[in-house]
């Protein structure tokens, strides 16, 4: 069923964010080298999960960004799209309402994205989303690979390692949505919103510049 895709999207989006969410309050925030390595893995393990449960069913995008390069490159239609943007927001909006329920709103606002400098969370934003959706594009370019959980669960832990004391790491726009909205925060969602979508494009840029061997 049609409807199965997008809830499937829903779901995983609420797994991601949900854990990831969690994991942030659990250790008191990226306070510190160990703090930042919780986080990390929890995004990745949050994933991995996510794609083992409901992969099979929508392709386990959980990220308006991965869309929007699914759809560039002809493997997802722009009617699908639509609604799986539509689910991704929800699941995650439904994952900071859940964490909001165990603790209270202003938990959730210690789990926004945020960064210090405009200049910088723009540029690492659009780096790391080009450097994850990279990833994605090419190892789910054949049916069959069975390290692509793997490797899209290790680089999207990757990418918040590297990321978290800089941007805060998002490379989602559904991930920062949810928290943001449901604490209130939201003077810089809007960074999280595009420049993640931007560098969407720009990994499916890079992707057919540098095309997998046949």
């Amino acid at each position: 069923m049609v409807i199965n895709k997008y809830l499937a999207e829903l779901l995983g989006t609420f797994i991601l964010v949900f854990l990831g969410s969690m994991a942030i309050l659990g250790v008191g925030g990226a306070s510190g080298a160990a703090e930042i390595m919780v986080i990390g893995l929890a995004f990745g393990l949050a994933l991995l999960a996510g794609i083992w449960a409901l992969g099979h069913v929508s392709g386990a995008h959980f990220n308006p960004a991965v869309t929007l390069a699914m759809v560039l490159d002809g493997r997802t239609s722009f009617g699908d799209a639509i609604g799986y943007w539509i689910a991704q927001f929800a699941g995650a909006g439904v994952a900071s309402l859940v964490v909001m329920a165990a603790s209270s709103q202003d938990a959730v606002g210690g789990t926004v994205t945020a960064y210090e400098k405009l200049s910088t969370g723009i540029l690492v934003e659009i780096a790391l989303t080009t450097i994850f959706v990279w990833v994605v594009l090419s190892v789910t370019e054949r049916g069959g690979n069975h390290h692509a959980p793997a490797a899209i669960g290790l680089t999207l832990a990757g990418v918040h390692l590297a990321g978290i004391p800089f941007s805060g790491t998002s490379v989602n726009p559904a991930r920062s949505f949810g928290p943001a909205v449901v604490s209130g925060e939201i003077s810089q969602l809007w960074v999280y919103i595009v420049f993640p979508l931007v560098g969407g494009v720009v990994a499916w840029a890079l992707y057919k510049l540098f095309p997998a061997e046949s």
